[in-house]
Parts: structure tokens; sequence; C-alpha cells
């Protein structure tokens, strides 16, 4: 990793707003209008601040959360899809689908925790994106919903495959197929989220959480999250292999020796990222 973010073009009026403090970045996602739902120049710009802080080394956390007291995102902008699927699936599937699901699996693998502070409601893809992120922390003001079924359409940005490796077949399913708006210990129960708290805590409670994560060798952060991400779409036989093939990038790394010998030495590791 290399360098420090730095963005002075960022206006108040862009769908996904950036701010950063003490190695958290805030990224909020900006359509409080429209329930912050997300249209195509939010999601590609979430991915393009993405590649931005994974290279920042002044970075070892994000936090998602949504503008607004309302929501933390409605889902997809409906108005624009349908535009898309207007035009035929090709279309449809190029703009809508791959770009959804090239958001989330972004959001599952980026090798800095990212947390979802769901301030909100969550329906549809904001659904999504609070399944594909390493962690959760929901407000108890927050909603959660799959309404995908009734628009006559199954989930797109991967909500008919995390939910259910998250929560189990059948209580996805239920969800899935009623689209019934459920709340935050629902989600809590599904796995969907780690902790519920008073909403006027939610952020410091996100930012709590971030700062436990950096304690720790980004290192090893980044290898177990990398790790936990491909085995969970592989057997045992092959997770195991990629738990081993994380450990081995670690272990000529100066991180690992400094969290050896402080073992040691009873003393607090103080880890470089090197």
């Amino acid at each position: 990793m290399s360098g420090h973010m730095t963005d002075t073009s960022i206006l108040l009026t862009d769908t996904v707003l950036y701010r950063a403090s003490d190695g958290i970045a805030v990224l909020t996602l900006n359509r409080p209008e429209k329930l912050n739902a997300i249209d195509y120049d939010m999601a590609d710009r979430l991915l393009g601040l993405l590649d931005r802080l994974e290279i920042d080394s002044s970075i070892g956390a994000v936090i998602l959360t949504g503008a607004g007291p309302k929501a933390f995102s409605a889902g997809a902008d409906i108005a624009q899809f349908s535009e898309s699927v207007r035009k035929g699936p090709v279309v449809a599937v190029r703009d809508f689908v791959r770009r959804g699901q090239s958001m989330t699996a972004r959001l599952e693998a980026f090798p800095k925790p990212i947390i979802a502070a769901v301030n909100g409601l969550a329906f549809g893809g904001g659904c999504e994106i609070t399944e594909a992120v390493h962690l959760a922390v929901a407000s108890d003001q927050a909603t959660f919903a799959k309404p995908e079924i009734r628009l006559g359409m199954p989930p797109t940005f991967g909500g008919t495959q995390r939910l259910s490796r998250l929560g189990g077949r059948k209580r996805a399913l239920e969800h899935l197929l009623t689209g019934d708006t459920f709340g935050p210990e629902r989600a809590l129960e599904l796995g969907l989220v780690n902790r519920v708290v008073p909403h006027a805590e939610l952020m410091a409670s996100a930012q709590a959480l971030a700062r436990r994560i950096l304690r720790h060798s980004p290192l090893a952060v980044a290898g177990i999250i990398t790790a936990v991400t491909r085995g969970l779409n592989m057997g045992i036989a092959e997770g195991l292999l990629a738990e081993s093939e994380q450990f081995a990038r670690i272990a000529p790394t100066q991180d690992l020796r400094e969290g050896i010998d402080a073992w040691l030495g009873r003393r607090s590791p103080s880890f470089s990222g090197a």
C-alpha cells in the first residue's frame, strides 16, 4: 500500500460522500431525497472510492452509512432500472445486474474491514450491501426487506446467495418469498448485523468496532478477510488451503515477528503493516 487519498473535489452533491479521520474512512450514500436509492452513478462512485481507499496506507477501516434521517438505502433506483429493462435483457443485465453484483462482490472481498452503519431502512440493494460487507451495526430504528418479489423479480445484487449463507436456507427464503419488512432484532437473529444499538449511538458504536480492529496488523486483517471470504465458497479442504496461503504470505513479515516478540515479551505490539 502507498500514499494517502486526497480529494478536494468532493462536493455535498456527490452521490457518495467521503471523510476520514484516525485511520477510518466514512462513506455516506448521499441521495436522501430518494432514500439513498442506488443509481448507476452512485454504484460507480462507490467502486471508484473503494479503489482509492484500498491503496491509501492511512486508512485501515471503512464505515458505510446513509445520508438523512430515514434511510441507509432503499435499494436500486427503480426508475433508472426500468429504463434499462425497456431496452431488453442484454442491456438490463449489463447495466444493472452486473454493476450491482460487482459492487457487492467488491465490498465483500475488500481487504480492509467495511462496517455498515445501518441508520434507517435497508431494502433490496441496501439489504444486499449489508449482507456483503464484513460487519454491520444497526440502529434500533433500522428496518430491512427483500422487496424484489413485489416487482415480480428475484434479487440481483447477490441477495439470493448471501442471505441464505448468513441465516440459513429456510429463514432466508421466508424473507425472499414474502418481501415482508423485518426489524433490527430479526436482522440480528439472521446474522445480517452484529449488533443493534440506540440510534444516537450508531456511528460511535461503528467507530468503536473499527478501532478494535485497527489495533491489529493490517496484513493479518486482510489475510483473515480473504481466507474467510474465499472459504465460504469452497469445500473445507480448499478453504484450509486458502487459510494456509494467507499464513504463508504473512510468515516472513515484520508484523508477525513483532507480534511474536511482543507476546513473548509481554508488551503491546506496534504493527507497521510490513
